[in-house]
């Protein structure tokens, strides 16, 4: 993309895009970002899960290592977001921070793999973590079925993946559920059926997501710069 294109928020004093992909395991989330990324001449930020010391542990004894993971996450994305608050460059990240709170810690508490103490604990540190954190001007939603997200998930083949159930992966989906229904009050969420189109081999299906998100990020401009 054009430099000017790329560099238009810092040089206009508006803050620049910052697009977020949210969605379930195995939906094609770090496939999408690093296609956004290179159409649009954004930076990418993608989710730490190469040499994650703590999902091997997790995904064989998730009710020892449940907390652990969570913080671990949690650290991470916040070091991302941190750059990301900073960056004069637009950007789309691999999964929220939002995600790990509302979702991932909120589906072990309930399933009694992480305790009330330690679900108090993390969602504290949490919420004052993310009170000094830019928010995205668009979430972008992968929704895709419990069959969908089993099967492209057996195809990648990662070895601490393989004992992920399809109950875990729907009762994922019902958080997500609830949770774009809570944060598309106060940001933006643009909905993909990843069911329905392939964005990797279907430069249409491609080509209508962009423009979607196009859309969004010129009416954000021109609402920054009224």
């Amino acid at each position: 993309m054009p430099e000017a294109r790329v560099n238009q928020g810092l040089n206009s004093g508006v803050e620049p895009f910052y697009l977020a992909i949210a969605g379930n395991i195995g939906v094609g989330k770090t496939t999408l970002t690093q296609m956004i990324s290179e159409h649009f001449g954004w930076r990418a930020y993608f989710e730490r899960v190469i040499n994650n010391p703590y999902l091997d542990d997790f995904y064989a004894d998730m009710n020892r290592w449940s907390f652990n993971l969570q913080v671990y996450f949690l650290s991470r994305r916040f070091m991302d977001q941190r750059l990301i608050s900073s960056s004069p460059e637009s950007c789309v990240q691999d999964r929220t921070i939002y995600e790990d709170a509302e979702i991932f810690a909120y589906i072990l508490h309930k399933q009694g793999s992480m305790s009330d103490r330690d679900y108090d604990n993390y969602r504290d540190l949490f919420y004052t973590m993310t009170d000094y954190l830019r928010k995205p001007h668009l979430i972008l939603y992968l929704r895709a079925s419990t069959w969908t997200l089993i099967s492209r998930i057996r195809k990648r083949g990662r070895d601490f993946e393989k004992s992920i159930t399809s109950e875990y992966l729907y009762e994922l989906n019902a958080a997500y559920e609830r949770w774009i229904g809570e944060i598309q009050q106060t940001i933006p969420v643009l909905v993909v059926e990843a069911d329905k189109i392939d964005f990797e081999k279907s430069s249409a299906d491609f080509a209508a997501i962009c423009a979607q998100i196009q859309a969004h990020e010129t009416a954000y401009l021109a609402h920054q710069t009224k």
